[in-house]
């Protein structure tokens, strides 16, 4: 039994999806633990192009039993509507192959309109919200005002609750943002037409997975977002609002009792972000339009373009040690080839002093990249499947960013394709 988490190492925006569409082929059961519908994980594959917003990444391989655990944030109507789009591609989604944990929190349409009310309200101090009702959710979760997907087989008592809750919800709606109050009944009709869908699917995640582990399954967690936008250790305030770490997969299962044995963190060959906050790499002008285009880069889930700029180490050095990575998946090397060298940020500039470290928050707004360059190779890479078949420019950059990281490349992607990747040995 072998049990693993893909998790990003930055900001987000790594590829975790590619990944953990291409691993599952090993493992019986794939869980998102933590997060909603604010972020998109893109795969490609023999079905086609998807991005996923709730839906774990272990959809399309038919053996394989999908969990949205404990640690997540549900929009029913979002992720009927993912199902439906799924289904008419061809993908099978049954209660046997999709589950959802009963304490998984329901997001509702208030807590949209909340995120959206206060992203208005903060104007040019704005935290870049995907104004998808995340902060909100999580925020009445800790302030245990928050509606399990479990209280959906119970309606008479979910209605008594939900009528508690909103009580309190729209004086903050009414009175602070100064907008329409939300009523009881239609929000029971909403949950009930949304939430009733789902209610095959619904059932005490924990349960399963233990037993999952008692007879020997392998069992992979799937993350949401990147290091850097964790609640406790990322970027804060511009951080989602739940913890994409390692650490927190089996908590945000419904299992927490069942522990890790490895960590494949993801990092792409360059850097990427969505939303606000501090960004020290950032490229601007025609240097990121190039990159963005060469790359795709825009958001899974918004369609924002990301904002893009050369690997930054220091960055990815402190992501690799807060979730523990013992593997590295190396991402999108290919969109690199049509420059004539490599750029890296190797350190920042803090006021005059010299740091490869990661600083504390407070200090990043101070913070400047230190920049060095690395020969470029310049030629189409999409084809190599061996390490050696890389050029010898690709290789040095892999083994200069491996060794900076102090964790070892395992998978080299070279193309958006489930069969584009090398696996190479450490």
């Amino acid at each position: 039994m072998t049990t693993c988490a893909i998790v990003g190492i930055n900001w987000g925006d790594e590829g975790k999806g590619r990944m953990v569409d291409l691993v599952a082929m090993d493992y019986d059961v794939v869980i998102r633990y933590q997060g909603g519908n604010n972020a998109g994980h893109t795969v490609v594959n023999e079905y086609g192009k998807f991005a996923l917003n709730l839906v774990p990444s272990g959809i399309f391989r038919r053996e394989v039993v999908n969990v949205l655990g404990s640690g997540t944030v549900v929009n029913p109507e979002h992720l009927c509507g993912e199902i439906d789009k799924l289904r008419k591609a061809g993908i099978t989604i049954t209660p046997e192959n999709f589950i959802i944990s009963d304490r998984s929190v329901i997001v509702f349409p208030y807590h949209i309109e909340q995120d959206s009310l206060e992203e208005s309200r903060l104007a040019d101090k704005k935290y870049g919200s995907t104004k998808r009702g995340i902060a909100p959710v999580y925020g009445d979760k800790y302030l245990k005002k928050a509606i399990h997907m479990g209280e959906l087989r119970y309606p008479d008592k979910l209605k008594t609750h939900l009528d508690d809750v909103l009580k309190w919800k729209n004086l903050t709606i009414t009175k602070i943002y100064e907008a329409e109050p939300f009523q009881l009944d239609e929000l029971m009709d909403w949950v009930m037409e949304f939430g009733g869908k789902l209610l095959p699917h619904i059932t005490d995640t924990g349960d399963f997975l233990r037993k999952a582990n008692a007879e020997g399954k392998n069992i992979l967690y799937e993350a949401q977002l990147g290091a850097l936008r964790d609640v406790d250790y990322g970027i804060y305030p511009y951080t989602s609002s739940s913890n994409p770490l390692a650490s927190y997969a089996p908590i945000g299962s419904g299992a927490p009792d069942i522990k890790i044995d490895k960590v494949i963190g993801v990092v792409k060959a360059f850097s990427t972000c969505v939303g606000e906050g501090p960004f020290i790499a950032e490229w601007f002008g025609d240097e990121a339009k190039k990159l963005r285009e060469a790359g795709g880069e825009y958001g899974a889930a918004t369609g924002r373009p990301r904002r893009v700029g050369p690997i930054d180490l220091p960055a990815t050095r402190y992501g690799v040690k807060v979730q523990g990575a013992t593997a590295i998946a190396f991402t999108k090397l290919d969109v690199l080839s049509y420059m004539d060298e490599i750029p890296v940020c190797t350190a920042y500039d803090i006021n005059g002093s010299i740091t490869r470290d990661f600083p504390f928050h407070s200090l990043l707004d101070d913070a400047k990249p230190v920049f060095e360059t690395m020969p470029g190779w310049k030629c189409d890479i999409t084809g190599a499947r061996k390490y050696d078949e890389l050029p010898v420019e690709a290789r040095r950059y892999i083994e200069y960013v491996e060794n900076e990281i102090h964790c070892p490349m395992t998978y080299i992607s070279v193309g958006p394709g489930r069969d584009e990747i090398i696996l190479r040995k450490a």
